[in-house]
């Protein structure tokens, strides 16, 4: 298949600006991946639609405000958006400027603090905070939350809370697991005390997950690299609830991505590391059974990987329809439930 058969028009409006006031309170549209047979519901109704017996897999990676704003000593502007902690005191980052940052260049930013670029670092620049404190208190001081470029407004307040799940725990992302932001605590302990399991891996979500596949064949996009870990309880979780005839539903496309990336070997194995797994279809998921997922940007690996998984025809009339109807899109937007043979008591 080719970029192109990912396209898709998509009206401006619809490309969700803000959260809802409530996580829950977002539309669901549930489809089965067999039949293309597609169901409007809300999210709170994800509950109904989930089995005691499956497990749900969240990741628990955590974003950092990782934008900062500074200039160099001439005067010039300077955005910076770390893409991954090295250690306390230096990072891969993205640096736009007027004139491309050279090694030596010193940036000073808010607070006194400043940085130093080393480097490039591929289409990256290696950048050092001398000096106290370490990077993240510095990101923590005077970071902005590193809102998606579609998102076209400045950070505020509210995104310190909203821009992040409700289980985040380890740090190292630069863009939100989205689909993990449509639960609360209270829907957490509703799925608990209905006796659902969940299990964390963790996917640090670098800002490559928001760049459009650039060729037209799709076997020569070079796909950007993430951390994972998946951790032996996690594994163990998995191997019981396939053991008891339950369901993996992967809670994102970066849940997928570390399920199946430490799957390669025919079955799930703990590891950690960096992935760089693109999925299209003809890949033979080994993992994972149901996905909730946002939706995609056009021509993006993102909307690849669910179309692998149900079916690319069924995924555009999937689209189609949302967008007739009016859905939400992208990191705030509403959500999807791709499900297979599980059409038991009236779900859909």
């Amino acid at each position: 298949m080719k970029k192109s058969d990912f396209n898709y028009l998509l009206p401006e409006a619809l490309i969700a600006q803000k959260p809802l006031a409530e996580r829950t309170a977002s539309r669901l549209l549930c489809m089965d991946r067999n039949t293309g047979r597609i169901a409007d519901r809300q999210f709170i109704d994800f509950i109904d639609l989930i089995d005691e017996r499956d497990l749900l897999v969240f990741n628990d990676t955590k974003v950092i405000p990782a934008r900062l704003f500074g200039k160099k000593q001439s005067g010039g502007k300077v955005e910076i958006l770390i893409e991954r902690i090295l250690d306390d005191h230096h990072a891969i980052a993205h640096v736009r400027a007027s004139k491309a940052a050279k090694a030596g260049t010193l940036i000073e930013l808010d607070n006194g603090y400043g940085c130093e670029v080393l480097g490039r670092a591929d289409d990256l620049f290696h950048l050092e905070f001398k000096g106290e404190p370490s990077l993240l208190t510095i990101l923590e001081q005077i970071g902005h939350i590193p809102l998606p470029p579609y998102i076209t407004r400045e950070d505020d307040q509210s995104d310190l809370a909203r821009y992040q799940t409700v289980f985040a725990r380890e740090v190292g992302a630069v863009a939100a697991p989205t689909a993990g932001l449509h639960f609360d605590q209270a829907m957490m302990e509703k799925l608990k005390a209905k006796g659902v399991q969940s299990a964390f891996v963790t996917l640090h979500v670098g800002s490559g997950t928001f760049q459009p596949v650039r060729v037209e064949n799709l076997s020569e996009h070079l796909m950007h690299k993430e951390y994972f870990a998946v951790l032996p309880e996690a594994v163990a979780a998995v191997q019981q609830a396939k053991a008891r005839g339950g369901r993996v539903v992967a809670i994102g496309t970066t849940a997928v991505r570390a399920l199946e990336s430490a799957s390669q070997s025919g079955q799930l194995e703990a590891g950690f590391g960096d992935t760089d797994l693109f999925i299209t279809p003809g890949y033979q998921f080994k993992s994972v059974d149901a996905i909730l997922t946002n939706f995609h940007l056009p021509e993006s690996t993102l909307l690849m990987l669910v179309s692998a998984f149900a079916g690319y025809e069924h995924i555009m009339n999937a689209y189609k329809h949302a967008i007739d109807q009016s859905y939400r899109f992208f990191s705030y937007g509403d959500a999807m439930f791709l499900v297979r043979d599980f059409i038991k008591n009236d779900e859909f």
